[in-house]
Parts: C-alpha cells; structure tokens; sequence
C-alpha cells in the first residue's frame, strides 16, 4: 500500500502560486523603494532643495498604499463573488505591467512636471494591482491547507517578502558594483523595473494552471455571493476589519523602516556607500526568512493570534533599541539592529495568512483580508519613512524608533481585542 505524500509535495503548485505572485509584490514595491531611497527624488523632482527631494520621493512612495485600499475593495468585489484564481491573475497583470512601465518614463530634465505626473498614475496603478494581490494568495495556501496546517501554508505568502527582497536587493548590488554611478543615474536603475516582468510571467504562467479553492467553492454552493461585499463585510464585520488593520500594522512599519529608511539614512548621514549598505540588507533579509518559518510552525502549534501577540509585543520593544543601533555607524551594530528587526517582523508577519481569515466568513473573506492589510499598510507602511525621515530631522534617530514602539501597541491591541473567530 502506498504511503500517502507529504501535504507540501501533495500542494506543490498551490503554494508555488501564492509564494511566487508574493515575491513578485515585494520585488515590484521594493525596487520602487530602493529607487526611491536613491535616486527618484533627484530624477524626478526639481534640484533646488534636496532634502525636499527626499521627502517628496518618500510620498511618492507612499502614494501606491493610498491606492492599495481602493484596489482592495475592487479586486475583493470579484475574489468574492468570481474566485480567487481570475482575481489573482488580473491583480498579478496589473500591478506587474504599471511596474515594467516606470522603467520607460521620461526624468525631470526631459519633461519637467509631466514626469512625476507620470509616475505618480504609475505608482497608483502598482498600489491598485497590489491592493488584491496578498489577500488572494494567502486565502489561496490557507483555504487549500490540510486541517493542522493552516499556519504553515499561510506562511508561504509571507515567504515571498524574503525572497522578492532578495531579487531586488541583489539586482540593485549588482547595478551598483558593476556601473558607474553616472551610468546607473542615467539608465542602470531602470533595469530592476524592466526585469518585473519575467517574473510576473513566472507568476501567471503558475496561477493559470491551479483551481478554485474549496472553501470558495462550498460557499458559492451554500448560498449566492453578497451583491456588495464590502456592505456585507462592514454590517457584519466591523469590530473584526478594525481588529485586523490594527493587526497588520506593525509588519509593515518594521519592514520600511529597516529597509526604505534605513538605506536613505546610511547612504546620505551616514556615509555608507550604496553596495556596501544593500550588502548589509541582503544579509539581514535571511533573519526575515527564518523569522517567517518560525511563525508559521510556531503558530500551528500554538494558535497564530499567540505568536502575533509575542511579535507584536517584541516589536514594541525593538522601537527602544532601532534608532540608537542605526544610528551608531558602527557597522555590526548596525547589522545586527537590523537582523533584529527584520526577525521580529517575521513573527508579526508569518502568522498574518492563518490569522486575518479567521476575522471574516467565508462571502466576504477577500475583501475583509485585503482591506485589513492594505489599511493597516497606509498607516504602518507609508507612514514609515516619512515619520522616520522627519523625527530623524528633529530629534535624531533615538526618537526613529518610537514609531516601531507604537505600531507594535496597536498590532497588540488588535489581536487582544479581536471579535472571536467568524464561522
């Protein structure tokens, strides 16, 4: 008699869709915040102040997580009354495709106003696509788990913040040992941008060949899909949407800050020179990856709200410690702040897939996830660096980390407050 496969072999390909259209989310955002932290503001914005070029690059950075709600409601419309599967591969061509467009705007000097014009509908477009993106795919490895490993497969999303950091990070550290400077101000950063594209072939070419999941399925034979889904979720699930913003929120201020912020700070206060701080980063991604799996396997055994509470509450901690280790220039200090970080983040952030779709019924499940985390991205995400940026010119960086401190007593707050999970 035949032994019966491991559930990872057995789902192979269903946690190939949710973790590679993940990796292609945090490559296309990365890349766009690692341009942001290097060379936007002077491409794209007039000369005469700098650090005003800085700040406005930030909120054109920031400006794609305003857009990630909006996309949210529109992309959880359609996961919840179409399917996951069609739902995921129109978010993956649209964000993919306005991220592959920016490498071919023209700068500041060559159009003047029209090229931030241009990149701000860009950057709309990226975070409109991006809104629908991880809902999909972490209800995808979650709703297709066997009993017992919900945890594990919703941690597979989450795998792909690690390695899409690793392919745009390791990009840009190539572009940088190997151009000029002149070279990679003039044409090299457009590369990472024109390289999306591969991987969001990747992307569809796997999510085309995978099916309905069987939560989505048993529902639609149940009963017919809400007409409004976000109506349904509010009536239904208002005290649980505000719970699971709040429970996102701490994720993504970790990640910004250790990765938008930081590289900004140490390449313009700090001195450091471009590749050597990506260098830094890279190596420090690899306590995000182990971070994530520990959460996943972690949170199967103890439930995923426990491991949040720990992370979030590490989170609020690590606040106290972030500004004073970045902003020692002492480079294994600063190594291991961000390792630190990093690690935490993956506590706070592994558990999110198994976490958030216990908030919400099945009807509405896709929109209630995608709203949680986008809201909550706008607040903890594109909040980050320009908070960072503007205390870290007031009060300088022992007063960065404060914003970790409170992100992770909201994060906190949210999981100890959570309606019970929704049948």
């Amino acid at each position: 008699m035949t032994a019966p496969s491991h559930p990872l072999r057995q789902n192979a390909r269903i946690l190939a869709a949710s973790l590679v259209g993940t990796a292609v989310e945090f490559y296309d955002f990365y890349i766009y915040a690692t341009a942001a932290a290097l060379v936007i503001g002077p491409l794209f914005f007039p000369a005469q102040a700098p650090e005003a070029q800085v700040l406005l690059s930030f909120m054109t950075f920031g400006l794609a997580f305003f857009a990630r709600p909006v996309g949210a409601i529109a992309f959880g419309h359609f996961g919840d009354r179409v399917g996951r599967k069609s739902t995921l591969v129109a978010s993956l061509m649209l964000m993919g495709g306005s991220t592959m467009l920016i490498a071919f705007l023209p700068t500041y000097a060559m159009a003047g106003p029209v090229a931030p014009a241009l990149l701000c509908l860009l950057r709309f477009g990226q975070g409109f696509g991006l809104g629908g993106e991880w809902g999909g795919a972490s209800l995808l490895a979650v709703e297709n788990a066997p009993t017992g490993w919900e945890a594990r497969f919703g941690a597979a999303p989450q795998l792909g913040a690690p390695l899409g950091f690793l392919f745009a990070n390791g990009l840009f550290l190539i572009l940088g040992l190997t151009l000029p400077e002149a070279a990679f101000a003039s044409w090299g950063w457009r590369v990472p941008f024109l390289a999306s594209a591969v991987l969001v072939l990747l992307g569809l070419w796997v999510r085309l060949k995978i099916g309905e999941t069987a939560a989505f399925r048993a529902a639609q034979e149940a009963a017919p899909p809400p007409k409004v889904p976000v109506g349904r979720l509010m009536a239904d699930h208002p005290g649980a949407v505000l719970a699971g913003i709040a429970g996102v929120v701490a994720c993504f201020a970790i990640f910004y800050l250790a990765t938008t912020f930081a590289l900004s700070f140490a390449t313009t206060k700090l001195g450091y020179a471009k590749q050597e701080f990506l260098a830094v980063q890279l190596a420090a991604n690899f306590f995000l990856a182990a971070g994530i799996a520990l959460a996943g396997w972690w949170a199967d055994k103890r439930g995923p709200a426990a491991v949040l509470r720990v992370g979030a509450g590490l989170t609020a901690l690590v606040g106290l410690v972030f500004g004073v280790g970045l902003g020692s220039g002492h480079l294994p200090l600063v190594f291991a702040t961000l390792a630190l970080a990093l690690f935490v983040m993956g506590l706070v952030y592994g558990p999110l897939g198994a976490w958030l779709p216990t908030l919400y019924a099945v009807p509405v499940r896709y929109t209630g996830i995608s709203i949680a985390f986008n809201v909550g991205g706008i607040i903890g995400g594109a909040l980050a660096p320009f908070a960072a940026q503007a205390l870290a010119q007031r009060g300088g960086t022992a007063s960065v980390g404060l914003f970790l401190t409170v992100a992770g007593a909201v994060t906190l707050a949210g999981v100890v407050f959570a309606p019970k999970p929704a049948r």
